[in-house]
C-alpha cells in the first residue's frame, strides 16, 4: 500500500538510539575552559565574604558594625544587577569575547582595593567593582558558550562554567580557614591572569562578526572552533541566513525589540528559570548552613560545614555535566525540582516541630540530609541549567539585551532573598519559610512542564525557529486533502 503526503506538510520522527554523536574538537574545549576560568573568579568573589567576614570583624582599626559587615555581602549583587544590564549592550558593541577579557584588569584592581583596604568604604568599592564585572561576567559567559559550541556538546561543555565557578567557591573556603581577609583578596587578584592569558588565545564568536557584515572573520573564527580540516560552509550558511531572516521588519532600539510578539516566549521563559532559580531559596538556606549544622547535633565548625557544602555543590556540578546531553535539559530540571521540592517540605516539617517545642533531638540527622539532597538536587538542574539555556534559547537579533534583562532580574531576586530571609523567618519561622520555598519551587516544576522547551541536539538556528516561527501543529493533518492511494 502507498501513502501519498503533500509535499508542503513536515513531519519530524526523532528514533532513539540514533541521536548525532558527540563532537568535541580541542578548540571548543580550549574555548570552553578559557570561559570557565573566568567563572572561577566570579565563583571567588561571590563567597569571598563568607570566610572574610570574621577577620574583618575582628579588625581593630576597620571598626566594623554589624551593618557594615551585611552590605559587604549585600552590595555584590546589587552591583551584579548593574553589571548584568550594561553587559548587554557591551556584549553587542564590543563583542562577547572582549567584554569578558574587559572583566579581567577591574577584577584585578578590586581585589588590590579590598586587600590594601584601610576603611571600610574602600572595601565596599572593591566589593562593588567586583560586583559589576561579577554582573558582566555572569551575562558574557552563557551566550559565548552558546553561540560557538556545537549542539551535540553544548550542554556539557555549557556547564563548565558553572562547574569551575563552584571550584572558585570551594577554593575561597578552603584557603579562608588559613589566611585573613587582606591575604585572601590578594589571592583574588592573581586568579584572573590565567584567565585573561587563555581569553587572548580564542577567538570572537562567528554569530557576532556575521552580525557586523564581517564574513570573512566568522569563517576563520567557525574554522577555528570547528578544526582546520573540517568543512564549515553549511554552518556559516545557515548563520547567515538566520541573521537575515533576524534582520527583516527590525525596529529601531534594542530593548524595543523585546516587546515583539515573536521574542515575547523565549525571554518569559529565560525570566521564569532564573526567577525560580532564586526564589527557590538557595542563597537563603547556603546562609542557614551553620544553623542547620547545629540543629543537627553537629559539632563540625563553620568553616568545616562550608567546605562541605562547596564539595557537594562542586560534585553535583560535575554529575550534571556528565547527564545534560544524555538525558536532556527538562529531565534534569525535573529532577532538580522534585529532589528540592521533597527536602524543603522535610525540612519545613523539622523546623515546625521544633519550634512548636517537639522533641526532635533523635531526628537530628534530617536536616543535614535534606539540605546535602537539596543541594545536590540544585545543582543538577536549577543552578546551571538556567544559565545554559539562556544562552540557547534567547533568539541572535535580541540576545544581548535579552540576557542583560534576564541577568539583572537573576541579581534582582538574589539581593532581595538575601536580604529579606532574616524577616521572613522572624515573621512566619524558620519551617513556613522553608514551606514556602517549597511551595514556589512546585510552581517552578509546573513552568518547566508546561512552557520549557527542550533543546538538547539542537542548533541555535532550530531552536529560534521553533520559539519565534511559525509552527505547522499535527493537526494539520486533518486538513490534507484525501490523495488518490494505490494497492
Amino acid at each position: 500500500m502507498k501513502f501519498l503526503i503533500r509535499a508542503d506538510t513536515h513531519i519530524n520522527i526523532e528514533v532513539p538510539g540514533n541521536e548525532p554523536k558527540a563532537i568535541c574538537t580541542f578548540s571548543q574545549v580550549i574555548a570552553a575552559i578559557s570561559v570557565s576560568l573566568g567563572s572561577m573568579v566570579v565563583g571567588f568573589s561571590s563567597s569571598y565574604t563568607s570566610p572574610a567576614l570574621p577577620s574583618m570583624k575582628n579588625e581593630t582599626s576597620l571598626a566594623m558594625s554589624a551593618q557594615a559587615a551585611s552590605w559587604v555581602g549585600g552590595i555584590m549583587p546589587l552591583s551584579a544587577l548593574v553589571g548584568g544590564v550594561l553587559g548587554g549592550p557591551m556584549i553587542e558593541y564590543l563583542g562577547r569575547r572582549n567584554t569578558i577579557l574587559a572583566t579581567g584588569f577591574p577584577f584585578i584592581g578590586a581585589w588590590l582595593l579590598i586587600a590594601f583596604a584601610t576603611n571600610i568604604v574602600m572595601i565596599l568599592c572593591g566589593r562593588a567593582f567586583s560586583g559589576f564585572c561579577v554582573g558582566v561576567a555572569s551575562l558574557s559567559f552563557p551566550v559565548y558558550l552558546g553561540e560557538t559550541l556545537q549542539p551535540e556538546v553544548r550542554g556539557t561543555l555549557g556547564l563548565l562554567p558553572t562547574a569551575l565557578g563552584n571550584v572558585g567557591i570551594l577554593f575561597c573556603f578552603i584557603v579562608g580557614m588559613y589566611l585573613n581577609w587582606s591575604n585572601l583578596a590578594i589571592v583574588g587578584a592573581i586568579i584572573p591572569i590565567p584567565f585573561m592569558i587563555l581569553m587572548c588565545l580564542i577567538p570572537e564568536t562567528p554569530r557576532w562578526y556575521i552580525a557586523k557584515g564581517n564574513r570573512e572573520r566568522a569563517r576563520k573564527s567557525l574554522q577555528w572552533l570547528r578544526g582546520k580540516n573540517t568543512d564549515v560552509s553549511e554552518e556559516l550558511a545557515a548563520i547567515e541566513k538566520a541573521h537575515t531572516e533576524s534582520e527583516r521588519n527590525v525596529t529601531r532600539g534594542a530593548f524595543k525589540e523585546l516587546l515583539k510578539k515573536a521574542y515575547v516566549k523565549p525571554l518569559l521563559i529565560s525570566l521564569g528559570l532564573m526567577g525560580f532559580q532564586q526564589l527557590s531559596g538557595i542563597n537563603a538556606v547556603i546562609f542557614y548552613t551553620v544553623q542547620i549544622f547545629e540543629d543537627a547535633g553537629s559539632t563540625i565548625d563553620g568553616n568545616l560545614s562550608s567546605i562541605i557544602v562547596g564539595v557537594v555543590n562542586f560534585l553535583s556540578t560535575f554529575m550534571a555535566t556528565a547527564l545534560i546531553d544524555r538525558l536532556g535539559r527538562k529531565i534534569l530540571l525535573y529532577i532538580s525540582s522534585v529532589s528540592m521540592i521533597l527536602t524543603l517540605f522535610i525540612l519545613g516539617t523539622f523546623f515546625y516541630l521544633k519550634e512548636s517545642g517537639t522533641n526532635v533531638e533523635s531526628y537530628g540527622w534530617i536536616p543535614l540530609a535534606s539540605f546535602v539532597i537539596y543541594v545536590i538536587g540544585f545543582s543538577l538542574g536549577f543552578g546551571p541549567i538556567p544559565w545554559l539555556m539562556m544562552g540557547e534559547i534567547l533568539p541572535a537579533k535580541i540576545r544581548g539585551s535579552a540576557a542583560s534583562v534576564v541577568t539583572g532580574f537573576n541579581w534582582a531576586c538574589t539581593f532581595i532573598v538575601t536580604k529579606t530571609f532574616i524577616d521572613i523567618i522572624a515573621g512566619i519561622g524558620a519551617g513556613g519559610t522553608f514551606w514556602l520555598f517549597g511551595a514556589i519551587t512546585l510552581i517552578g516544576l509546573i513552568f518547566v512542564i508546561v512552557f520549557v522547551p527542550e533543546t538538547r541536539g539542537r542548533s541555535l538556528e532550530e531552536i529560534e525557529m521553533r520559539l519565534t516561527g511559525p509552527v505547522r501543529r499535527m493537526s494539520a493533518v486533518a486538513n490534507i486533502k484525501p490523495m488518490p492511494t494505490a494497492c
